[in-house]
């Protein structure tokens, strides 16, 4: 019985989103919570789960396989596939989360793209910044959780670390591969790897 009454109110929900206008894929497999608001021209695609407390603006693309909750979506933003976007985010206009991104209570500014593989938590991100592949905010230090700030028109190479509390100041860039741990002063490149070896003319010992 209450498993039927949970199937009610999701067609009930369902239909009221279709018929303002919100293109859904596969319906069926799409699932809000009462207090949703979707704007116009919104598409979702199937198996979306929006969890309590999520505001959707206009002009929207949500891909299949993501998770919304407590959060906020502008206009002009492209959501997941598989994207995990969790309590305390907002996605500012033009905005873009790709797939198998997770992004908790973060601002990600106008025009930002956190496109693949990175978890970006307890972060500010300023507008026209890019996130490479495997980037990460490791904002939990054992006790506290700490702040990560990356400003406007940064360059976050792939498989990077950034070791909160820190600051990446504008127009900078940050190597592939490198784990940041201080400050990077505006329009610098800051690179923090190991050395290369090589072994020339080497031979496995049998």
């Amino acid at each position: 019985m209450k498993q039927t009454n949970l199937q009610k109110i999701q067609n009930k929900l369902r239909s009221k989103f279709i018929n303002s206008g919100v293109q859904m894929v596969g319906p069926d497999t799409t699932f809000f919570s009462k207090d949703t608001t979707i704007g116009k021209k919104v598409v979702i695609d199937p198996f979306v789960v929006i969890g309590p407390k999520v505001k959707i603006g206009n002009n929207v693309k949500v891909n299949s396989f993501t998770q919304l909750e407590n959060c906020t979506i502008e206009n002009n933003v492209n959501v997941g596939p598989y994207a995990r976007i969790r309590p305390g985010t907002i996605l500012k206009k033009g905005s873009r989360v790709g797939n198998f991104v997770e992004v908790k209570k973060t601002t990600i500014g106008k025009k930002s793209k956190v496109n693949h593989l990175s978890y970006i938590g307890d972060s500010i991100l300023g507008n026209s910044v890019n996130i490479g592949a495997g980037t990460i905010t490791c904002n939990y230090d054992g006790v506290r959780k700490n702040k990560t700030t990356i400003k406007n028109n940064v360059f976050i190479g792939s498989n990077s670390s950034l070791v909160a509390p820190v600051t990446i100041n504008e127009k900078s860039l940050v190597g592939a591969g490198s784990v940041i741990t201080k400050n990077v002063n505006k329009k610098s490149l800051a690179l923090a790897r190991s050395d290369q070896i090589e072994i020339k003319n080497y031979k496995k010992i049998k």
